[in-house]
């Protein structure tokens, strides 16, 4: 059996950041492969710089991304980092109220991802062929600010709940915490090569449900 992997999401599924094959989609792949004893089909529809917003959109009217996640028997998601870049960005110039642009991002994120996961399930739903929906969890690229960190806490607990034995969500928070120097890229906001190979171990000890 040949399997088919949609990812879907940010820059971390395009792999931004690292060389050619060694951002986590590639590296997870080939680990599925290895552990699924067959061919594995990547699909990779990142997107530099999507948000929640974004990925919901692409998801209710793009037909390529509906068939793409439709046919595929792994689906990998990596979203919600953007929104807290672009708030965080947004309410530098206003310190005043930084706290209270970050709250209603996280809440506008929170209810953009429900729906996201909710539109998955409705298209995989009455699937004959069975199935896996990882979620990628966030790690703090802003970790000296205090409020940017309780941010990605929030979010990360708000994703984990939708763990079912379908849906597993990577935690990747602690392995880059106080390891952003070894594991992140230049720019600092995304992981190196090191840093996707930590997410795509995460994904893999997930392991692979009943696909086999």
């Amino acid at each position: 059996m040949v399997y088919q992997y949609t990812a879907i999401g940010d820059s971390l599924t395009t792999g931004f950041g690292a060389l050619p094959g060694s951002g986590f989609v590639p590296v997870y792949r080939r680990m599925a492969e290895g552990r699924l004893r067959s061919p594995v089909v990547s699909t990779n529809l990142g997107i530099n710089g999507l948000t929640t917003e974004g990925l919901k959109q692409r998801l209710k009217t793009s037909a390529v991304y509906r068939g793409a996640v439709k046919n595929a028997q792994i689906i990998t998601v990596s979203i919600g980092g953007n929104d807290l870049i672009k708030a965080a960005r947004a309410a530098a110039p206003r310190p005043g109220e930084f706290q209270a642009i970050l709250q209603k991002a996280l809440r506008d994120c929170k209810r953009n991802f429900s729906e996201i996961m909710g539109i998955l399930s409705q298209l995989k739903a009455g699937t004959r062929s069975t199935y896996i929906i990882r979620i990628v969890g966030l790690y703090n690229p802003y970790p000296q600010v205090e409020v940017a960190t309780e941010w990605v806490r929030q979010f990360n607990r708000y994703a984990a709940g939708y763990s079912s034995n379908i849906i597993r969500f990577a935690s990747v928070y602690h392995e880059f915490a106080g390891n952003e120097r070894g594991l992140l890229f230049l720019d600092h906001i995304h992981p190196n090569g090191r840093g996707y190979r930590v997410i795509a171990v995460k994904l893999d000890a997930l392991g692979y449900g009943n696909l086999r």
